[in-house]
């Protein structure tokens, strides 16, 4: 998928229903929003998109700090939207996809393009922010702000380049034991 059709497919779902929270997204589109326990040690399932019969549902580890699983609820209406088929699919970003695969790649520039508006990412960079600091007021971490600025520069902004170059696989590596965490 292009990366314009995944930034269409954003801008379009935030504006039909003037949200980017997706929790309420997942509400308003009738996308059944579970949160299980799913462990916290090295390897624990963070969120995956489940398909069947037309009933779709995201479920996302309750033992992530909210913060975090407000990034993966995100990722997994991004499959959800971008990567719909007919039949029975089933994703999460650890074991059944990897970190090279392409939907996964997808599902990381929707979810920094669903959660950080191009203009709020233009209004912290122009106070001088470093990359890092823009991040954290951003409250994202800074691999998805990573995301955000390569979509933004394929869409013509003129930005400097970020210090690091995420990979598609960085929300394995998401601290899931302190609940507390924020970006």
């Amino acid at each position: 998928m292009l990366y314009e059709n995944i930034a269409e497919e954003a801008e379009r779902i935030v504006k039909k229903y003037n949200e980017r929270n997706p929790f309420r997204l997942c509400r308003d589109m009738d996308i059944i929003m579970l949160f299980r326990s799913m462990g916290s040690g090295e390897g624990a399932i963070k969120g995956f998109y489940f398909e069947a019969c037309r009933i779709e549902t995201i479920t996302v580890n309750s033992d992530l700090p909210e913060s975090v699983q407000k990034i993966i609820a995100a990722h997994e209406l991004g499959h959800a939207l971008l990567h719909k088929t007919d039949g029975v699919r089933l994703f999460h970003e650890t074991g059944l996809l990897d970190g090279s695969s392409q939907a996964e790649k997808e599902a990381n520039f929707f979810a920094a393009e669903l959660l950080v508006s191009d203009s709020e990412v233009l209004e912290v960079l122009n106070q001088g922010r470093s990359f890092f600091s823009a991040a954290a007021e951003l409250n994202v971490p800074p691999e998805l702000l990573d995301f955000k600025l390569r979509m933004m520069k394929y869409k013509g902004y003129k930005l400097n380049d970020s210090p690091i170059y995420a990979e598609n696989g960085f929300l394995k590596n998401i601290c899931t034991d302190d609940k507390s965490q924020i970006f």
